[in-house]
């Protein structure tokens, strides 16, 4: 069977994991054969898939793996990797950080507890820095989740700058949104450009902040690879194919151990040094999107 623009039905919930259900389970009205779900809420979003299963119906959960062991597949990008980069990062540009702000004070803000990429962020994070930690070489005196929102970032960014004084070295912060509002946490401080600030999805914010020397670095996660990943476990499943057969790694399920066969992209690291090379270059975001208000030159780009 092939697939054309007019057998897709699709829905955007805006976030909402009620709102993604009702549309769920009118695509399956409609008679949806195949959902492929970006999870609002990745333990919400399990109701999903046993509607889908009574009507015989694979779900490929994408981006964030759904807490169900009835998923089909899933496509996305090496969790573990994406808070190692950010981890490694750390490790590698501490020593500056620490020795300006006289400091080894390290705060983390992750993301959201019901989503399993926070969670597989997190690990790798720790990957990289407990040994930091355990040394002493970094204090860890403030991680939280989040619900990956500006606001409650910045409001944890406030309360850790409360706790130390204003004494922070590292801000580990595991998304752009949020880093940005961590930024302007700093900016209050006067400790803007002064601490190292991580992110993660190459938001257009975030490379300008990048450029600007506000924030470090951020994970790009080539999105396109992620779609064309997508669009090929949906070929292989419309032509009765077993999924195993392309699938290039598994993930486990959290609440059962469960092994679904995923296809997972390598995600980058970038700073000032590779902006050009990667977001530029790959024309995720144009000079003239990233470079307002940033110093010609900046990165090579501006």
């Amino acid at each position: 069977m092939s697939i054309t623009d007019s057998d897709i039905l699709y829905n955007n919930a805006n976030g909402s994991a009620a709102t993604q259900q009702t549309q769920a389970e009118s695509m399956l009205t409609q008679g949806a054969c195949i959902l492929v779900v970006a999870p609002a809420d990745s333990k919400v979003a399990s109701a999903i898939v046993d509607k889908a299963k009574a009507k015989h119906v694979p779900v490929v959960s994408y981006d964030r793996l759904i807490a169900n062991k009835d998923v089909t597949a899933y496509v996305s990008f090496q969790g573990q990797d994406v808070g190692k980069l950010q981890g490694d990062y750390i490790a590698k540009h501490y020593q500056q950080y620490v020795k300006n702000n006289g400091t080894n004070n390290t705060v983390i803000i992750n993301g959201a507890q019901t989503d399993n990429n926070a969670i597989l962020f997190k690990q790798g994070l720790h990957t990289s820095l407990d040994p930091l930690f355990q040394n002493n070489t970094l204090k860890n005196v403030y991680e939280q989740f989040t619900d990956w929102t500006g606001p409650v970032a910045q409001k944890d960014m406030q309360a850790a700058l409360s706790r130390t004084g204003n004494k922070v070295a590292i801000a580990y912060v595991a998304n752009d949104n949020m880093a940005d509002s961590v930024i302007a946490a700093l900016k209050t401080v006067h400790l803007d450009k002064k601490v190292l600030v991580t992110g993660q999805d190459a938001a257009q914010v975030a490379i300008t902040n990048i450029l600007n020397g506000e924030q470090a670095m951020t994970v790009y996660k080539p999105y396109s690879k992620e779609a064309q990943d997508a669009a090929k476990v949906v070929a292989a499943i419309s032509k009765g194919d077993d999924v195993k057969t392309i699938a290039t790694d598994t993930s486990t399920e959290p609440t059962s151990g469960a092994s679904v066969p995923s296809i997972l992209e390598a995600p980058i690291a970038v700073d000032i040094t590779n902006v050009k090379d990667t977001i530029i270059k790959d024309n995720f975001y144009t000079k003239d999107q990233v470079c307002k208000g940033v110093p010609a030159g900046a990165g090579g780009v501006c």
